[in-house]
């Protein structure tokens, strides 16, 4: 049993074939894009880049010129007034940004100091503090990382002098580092 259509619709049906009887596909001019392909990643520069901040700092830097303050850690870069280093100590700067190396072992703590120091000047603070503990979680209860610190910090062109912080501010277990501006 075939599906009759009525006559109108018939009609329809004939006109429309004789309206396109001639007609022929439309050519597109557009082209199908594929997505980009993304950025490659720089792998090598990156691994350059992380070696480069693990060799910028030694262990076993030996420094030509610090101030002997018994266990409080001072220092200031040579040519600075020691107006600085005195103004550091009191506070003067309001501490910007800070770290806290509690658990890291040596070279882990040295990896993340030298990127917050890079991360401080890309950002532009002036004064931040790094918290290095007092060792009491260490094999012979002594601050491994405080002395590692001052060693790392002295290797840096951007410290301009850092001091034993303020007993608010961690005390012998953090020291406040001022950034060259």
């Amino acid at each position: 049993m075939a599906h009759e259509l009525p006559d109108q619709d018939e009609d329809d049906l004939t006109l429309f074939h004789q309206a396109v009887q001639g007609a022929r596909p439309v050519k597109t001019d557009r082209i199908a894009l594929s997505p980009k392909k993304p950025k490659p990643i720089p792998r090598q520069l990156i691994k350059d880049e992380k070696q480069a901040l693990i060799d910028s700092l030694s262990d076993h830097y030996i420094p030509a010129h610090e101030l002997e303050s018994g266990e409080e850690l001072l220092y200031l870069r040579e040519g600075q007034s020691p107006m600085v280093l005195s103004k550091l100590r009191r506070g003067h700067w309001v501490v910007q940004a800070h770290i806290d190396l509690h658990g890291l072992i040596s070279d882990e703590a040295r990896l993340y100091v030298s990127a917050f120091i890079a991360d401080c000047k890309k950002r532009g603070l002036r004064c931040v503090r790094i918290v290095h503990g007092k060792g009491l979680g260490s094999r012979n209860k002594e601050p491994v990382l405080k002395h590692k610190l001052r060693n790392w910090l002295m290797q840096k062109d951007e410290v301009i002098a850092y001091a034993q912080a303020r007993a608010n501010d961690g005390g012998s277990g953090a020291v406040i580092v001022l950034l060259k501006a």
